[in-house]
């Protein structure tokens, strides 16, 4: 049985990390931690587990083999590490950090202590995605031309335990806003379904949406491969109308696109006029909470002592492309990430 700590007790641990430990058979949630008491006891009592309000206390005087970091972004770092030096393997949420320094100490923490770390990029549990990276490896759509993806939705006040008072809204807390709460998804994923990394990056970057904010909530990238795979990404909490999470890759053989169509959560259109379509359960939302796969990949990691599928390294290597998107805005020039 592994005995779990959640330190952050905001609406991604109460709708997703603690209810799928909860649903994991070889999980026992132990404490929960959050500066706000309020909120750490009553997840604490609907979790049966026990209430902090300082991590360093909690590490120090809980018994538990492995703990989500689910704070604002500026603790990502501090926190992982301090739990790592405590013995403790760590799930850590995206983005993994504010910088590639950062990245690097979490990495290194993760090594000294022989620990794991993970990031918790979802999208690459997705079904669509992962038959989408599968048909891609076995040459079945041919060479890949190019690709567009997109994440955006209305912004995370009606999602944060906070609303328009987020953190997700401040600079100093959050460091980047749309770009970090939901481009860093999609370039972890078009790293996964492609298989390569990208070598530059170009990008506009807006605060136009949200008068509250300090921080990015429309931007759109210009993503290039070595191989010279070249395509668009998208980032918003601009999207009134909805949710988009979809992302549709050209190739030479066929056209992907994923889900991209309210039944049909993989459609392949070949050149030949002939079309696949593959209902494969759908993407998780922050209005439909499903099964991501992060925790229960996150656990069997530990249990089986394998690296996780998204280790530290992957996701320096997604927040690279981040942050090279933010200085290719700020330079108005194309930024090499080799």
């Amino acid at each position: 049985m592994i005995k779990i700590a959640v330190i952050g007790c905001g609406s991604i641990a109460r709708h997703r990390h603690l209810p799928e430990y909860e649903a994991n058979k070889d999980v026992k949630i132990v404490a929960v931690c959050d500066i706000v008491q309020d909120r750490a006891e009553d997840l604490g009592s609907l979790f049966d587990a026990m209430a902090y309000t300082n991590y360093e206390n909690m590490l120090k005087q809980e018994d538990f083999d492995a703990v989500s970091v689910c704070t604002p972004n500026y603790l990502h770092a501090p926190v992982s590490i301090a739990a790592l030096e405590a013995g403790k393997h760590v799930l850590c949420e995206k983005p993994m950090a504010t910088s590639t320094e950062e990245a690097d100490n979490m990495i290194e923490a993760a090594k000294n202590n022989r620990r794991w770390l993970m990031i918790a990029h979802n999208q690459r549990f997705v079904p669509s995605h992962e038959k989408a990276r599968q048909l891609i490896a076995d040459g079945e759509i041919g060479k890949v031309y190019s690709f567009r993806t997109a994440f955006g939705h209305g912004g995370p006040e009606g999602w944060s335990a906070d609303g328009a008072d987020s953190w997700f809204f401040k600079k100093d807390e959050a460091f980047i806003g749309a770009m970090g709460d939901l481009g860093v998804h999609k370039t972890d994923l078009m790293r996964f379904i492609l298989g390569e990394d990208f070598t530059s990056v170009g990008a506009f970057i807006e605060t136009s949406a949200k008068d509250h904010s300090t921080v990015d909530d429309t931007a759109v990238c210009i993503l290039r491969t070595a191989s010279g795979t070249i395509g668009t990404l998208a980032a918003s909490w601009s999207y009134v109308g909805g949710e988009d999470n979809s992302t549709v890759i050209y190739g030479e053989k066929a056209i992907l696109r994923m889900e991209d169509d309210p039944v049909n959560n993989l459609v392949i259109q070949y050149n030949n006029g002939d079309t696949a379509k593959f209902e494969l359960g759908g993407i998780q939302t922050n209005e439909k909470q499903t099964n991501s796969g992060v925790i229960d990949a996150f656990i069997s990691s530990i249990t089986a002592d394998v690296e996780p599928p998204v280790p530290g390294e992957e996701g320096k290597k997604s927040l690279e492309v981040i942050l090279g998107a933010l200085e290719a805005d700020e330079t108005r020039r194309i930024v090499d990430l080799t």
